[in-house]
């Protein structure tokens, strides 16, 4: 009887053991751990959110390790350091990569986002604003060569303005703090800083940077071509976890997916979280589905070149930097 009680207890153990390295919305699955990190923390990667909120890569069968690199280049040289996994950055920097002379390159499998996502913060209310009114003023903006900075030059200079002091030193958890003590006319920021501006009354939205210019590929999730080769059905996992999350987004109200998301940003009031999304969503910023098309690729790299940071012979072709396998089978399968 001894032994017949001490195999059950082992068994038992051997059960509760295997349990901790299970899904508990799916039985029998193991979850492997993936290192994510986001370029910034902002309600405009709100799709990768609602995923871990709603348990959406848990039951894709991923244990994720969450980070915020600050950049899209730490992202990416995260990538190729082997300390991350997946990131969601600017897709320029798959270009920039394929033009290194190193072996290890990043490819892009989804894309989250379809315009720039920043908005033009004044220290006043101006109804009346035009882009003109920038000129000889200063902007605290982002680094040289990173999305944002493209996109605002590329505005800037669709609107004749050719002489601003684009201030692109400051970190980006800096800048709101930068301008709110005096620093800089105007902010380029995303959400929610901008709605938490206007509450404190420190700031005002004054235009989107998105609306002005149009529609680019501004972020996408990105992999070294290795890791994509070494575990596809991770990659198609972490796709259709973020591609289930978009479709929820944009079906849900914003009032109820703010109250969700609440918890990944502490402090902010999920009244202003519901602001910040619906303006998000009002001007159409999430991909619809994670495909990419070339030709919106084409149009990113013409940016580049326009903003002086690709040279025009050393575009990369799209299958070098791109693939979407993986989205388009998760639009095929996730109905």
């Amino acid at each position: 009887m001894r032994w017949k009680t001490a195999l059950a207890l082992l068994v038992i153990g051997l059960l509760l053991l295997c349990g901790c390295s299970r899904s508990g919305t799916n039985p029998g699955q193991t979850l492997h751990k993936v290192r994510f990190t986001e370029v910034i923390h902002s309600i405009f990667y709100a799709p990768q959110y609602v995923a871990q909120a709603k348990g959406f890569f848990k039951e894709a069968g991923i244990d994720l390790e969450f980070s915020t690199a600050q950049g899209s280049d730490r992202g990416t040289a995260a990538l190729l350091a082997g300390t991350a996994d997946i990131a969601l950055v600017g897709p320029e920097t798959t270009v920039f990569v394929h033009n290194q002379d190193t072996p290890n390159k990043v490819k892009i499998f989804a894309q989250m986002t379809t315009t720039d996502g920043s908005f033009l913060v004044a220290r006043k209310p101006d109804p009346t604003f035009q882009w003109a009114d920038v000129k000889g003023k200063s902007i605290i903006g982002w680094r040289p060569g990173s999305m944002p900075q493209l996109v605002a030059a590329a505005v800037l200079k669709q609107n004749g303005v050719d002489t601003v002091d684009y201030i692109s030193n400051l970190s980006a958890p800096a800048m709101a703090g930068a301008f709110q003590s005096g620093q800089g006319e105007y902010l380029q920021v995303f959400e929610p800083i901008v709605s938490q501006l206007e509450q404190a009354g420190a700031g005002y939205m004054v235009a989107s940077v998105g609306k002005s210019y149009g529609d680019v590929p501004y972020t996408g999730y990105v992999a070294t071509d290795e890791y994509i080769k070494q575990h596809p059905d991770i990659v198609q996992a972490y796709t259709n976890a973020v591609y289930r999350a978009t479709r929820y987004l944009l079906e849900t109200d914003p009032e109820l997916v703010a109250k969700e998301v609440a918890p990944y940003f502490e402090g902010t009031a999920p009244a202003l979280l519901a602001s910040s999304i619906r303006r998000y969503k009002e001007m159409g910023g999430w991909k619809a589905t994670p495909v990419m098309n070339p030709a919106d690729f084409e149009k990113l790299q013409a940016l580049m070149v326009e903003g002086g940071v690709l040279e025009a012979g050393k575009k990369a072709p799209f299958d070098a930097i791109a693939t979407n396998q993986f989205a388009e089978r998760a639009v095929a399968e996730i109905k």
